[in-house]
């Protein structure tokens, strides 16, 4: 069952390499078949020459998109969503701050339970966080948990990217609405609201080691608050109608 990696990146330089080689290294000692598509998301510094660089040392990595404008993280995970050829999808960071081994967690999960998502749980028994940001610390808390509350489910980390999709579940979700981070959370929203079956496994979260995050709250507010009555909107009035079918 083949896995497909969709990793956005906007002038991440500097953290490409290691990203890159670390997971490609934990999924070929596991023997997992797999593909990596970086979506080059009209960076400004040296990301498409690391990345070219990058392809003559990863087999895997055979398949790089330049995301042309209007650019965003949203639009950029869109546009590796639109590519991908595996069974399966990961969206993972390029900053490193998710982990290899997660990730074959997630996929041993998938294959073993055999359900559409796999999402994880930084804050869950297990599961660990370093380097975050007391302020976004906080509010990340207060959103996860008022998702929750609610959307009536037991799931208290939806806005971290780092999750696995079925293909078939990707072709459910569509179509995407969301450009920018708030795609975090209209994917798993999605898929919760529309009768996808998940499982949840605790998973680990650093801070980046080089440059800034590029998501900004103050910006992102209204956004999440879009998606996030979008999708309630269709939990409580659609009457079924983007429901799996069985």
């Amino acid at each position: 069952m083949k896995l497909s990696i969709v990793i956005p990146a906007f002038n991440e330089a500097q953290n490409l390499p290691e990203t890159i080689h670390a997971f490609y290294m934990a999924l070929r000692e596991n023997r997992i078949e797999h593909e990596i598509l970086i979506v080059n998301d009209n960076s400004t510094d040296d990301t498409e020459a690391v990345i070219q660089h990058l392809q003559q040392e990863i087999p895997t990595l055979h398949t790089v998109f330049n995301n042309p404008p209007k650019n965003g993280f949203g639009y950029a995970i869109r546009k590796g969503l639109e590519h991908f050829t595996g069974d399966c999808v990961v969206l993972v960071m390029a900053d490193m701050s998710d982990s290899p081994a997660d990730l074959v967690r997630y996929y041993q999960t998938f294959v073993a339970l055999q359900v559409d998502c796999v999402f994880g749980n930084r804050f869950m028994v297990k599961g660990s966080v370093t380097r975050y940001p007391r302020k976004k610390l906080i509010l990340n808390r207060v959103v996860n948990n008022l998702i929750a509350l609610l959307f009536r489910i037991r799931y208290y980390d939806c806005t971290n990217a780092f999750k696995l999709y079925s293909k078939h579940t990707i072709e459910g979700l569509k179509p995407f609405l969301s450009p920018h981070f708030n795609i975090t959370v209209e994917l798993p929203l999605k898929a919760v609201v529309r009768g996808y079956t998940y499982a949840i496994v605790p998973n680990t979260w650093r801070g980046r080691k080089f440059g800034t995050s590029n998501l900004k709250i103050r910006e992102m507010g209204s956004r999440y608050f879009f998606i996030l009555l979008y999708c309630l909107i269709e939990k409580f009035f659609s009457r079924g109608d983007f429901k799996k079918k069985w």
